[in-house]
């Protein structure tokens, strides 16, 4: 069973790579530009600091980043509200579904298929695959 789930990890990761790719060529975004401003929606306004952990990237990939993001238009720097020598980085559109709506909507009936408990273990399995993951990336960029 484990090489059955591992294939239908890696078919699932295959497929959310090309899914992003397709929505970061729709709005000019580069994959990792797109991953960043997932970041940003699922915890709200960061830090670049913040950034640099939940990505693993490099403080100077970071800045190039939110400098490029900012330019499309996509995040704006704001003051911090409790420390004025920082900048928080936040979406200028949060909550816009766009190209995310039909996947949404199509999960949203997958589940249906299944019941709480279910759920609940599928949601703990995913969610402890994604941990696994952001610590092998740490792992090979030297970011922890």
């Amino acid at each position: 069973m484990f090489g059955e789930l591992l294939m239908a990890c890696r078919m699932l990761s295959t497929e959310m790579v090309m899914f992003h790719t397709a929505i970061g060529e729709k709005r000019g975004l580069s994959a990792i530009e797109a991953k960043a401003m997932d970041y940003l929606s699922r915890f709200g306004p960061l830090t670049p600091k913040d950034l640099v952990r939940h990505s693993g990237l490099a403080p100077a990939s970071v800045t190039a980043l939110i400098d490029r993001l900012e330019r499309k238009g996509m995040v704006r720097r704001s003051p911090h509200p409790e420390d004025r020598r920082k900048v928080l980085i936040e979406l200028t559109r949060p909550g816009d579904p766009g190209p995310w709506a039909y996947l949404l909507e199509q999960m949203r009936k997958l589940c249906e298929r299944y019941d709480d408990e279910q759920l609940r273990l599928i949601a703990e399995f995913t969610g402890e695959s994604a941990r696994i993951t952001h610590r092998a990336t740490e792992r090979l960029t030297g970011v922890e």
